[in-house]
């Protein structure tokens, strides 16, 4: 008994919350960018997605367990990919455009969801409950449950900005390759089609050899930066009338 008391005692709870805080994050984050990519190409004619239930906010739907583990555990890692034919996409002239417009809305559902909770996070700060403003500082010891709320928000804020700008490497097959393809000459386009396979290897050598770690560091707090520079005025005069 005593060895799993002294187990127990041996976990690192704040730790543990940032991770589960983490994992709930991913999961909202996932959610939200593979159904906007179906959601995208169902406006545009496609019904593929909606045909397979990939228009939903269910995570199970979007969930590969493996990428899922690997996203919490090593912070790199990746949903079922969203099926969609851009030759369905009847509403749009161009199948090239159409894909980079569905491909373009995963990224941009996670900056507009950096910045709602970005708002969230500041809101809470400013509502009033001044002993918030003071963990925040690191001039209190943090607890309650205003602190824990506040601080999924900012993972939330947080991951939804680092997303944002990874998807936006042009290297496949993340999203970043289906918007640069819209200025690619069509000779070159199918020219980056044919190497499109090996995208997945070429990405994972360059993350793990920490060469975009940099990079991504400081496109993500470019990011949060404009995020906060809008969120916090709208939190302030949201708290002030509530």
């Amino acid at each position: 008994m005593s060895g799993l008391t002294s187990w127990f005692q041996g976990i690192d709870l704040s730790r543990l919350i940032e991770r589960i805080f983490y994992a709930g994050a991913a999961l909202i984050a996932i959610s939200v960018h593979e159904s906007c990519h179906g959601l995208s190409a169902y406006w545009l004619g496609d019904d593929t997605a909606k045909r397979q239930g990939r228009i939903s906010l269910n995570p199970l739907r979007h969930l590969d367990l493996f990428g899922f583990v690997m996203m919490v555990a090593f912070r790199f890692g990746w949903a079922k990919p969203v099926p969609v034919n851009p030759y369905r996409m009847t509403k749009i002239k161009s199948p090239k455009l159409g894909m980079a417009l569905t491909a373009a809305a995963g990224p941009v559902s996670n900056l507009l969801l950096a910045l709602s909770f970005g708002t969230a996070f500041y809101i809470l700060l400013y509502s009033g409950d001044q002993k918030l403003l003071y963990m925040w500082a690191g001039y209190r010891e943090a607890s309650g449950w205003g602190y824990y709320l506040s601080r999924f928000f900012r993972i939330c804020m947080s991951l939804n900005a680092g997303l944002a700008v990874f998807n936006l490497i042009p290297i496949s097959p993340l999203d970043g390759s289906k918007i640069l393809a819209i200025v690619l000459p069509e000779r070159a386009y199918a020219q980056l089609m044919r190497y499109e396979r090996y995208g997945f290897f070429l990405l994972a050598a360059l993350l793990f050899s920490g060469v975009l770690d940099r990079p991504l560091a400081l496109l993500q707090q470019g990011v949060l930066n404009c995020v906060s520079a809008v969120a916090e005025p709208i939190a302030k005069a949201a708290a002030g009338i509530l």
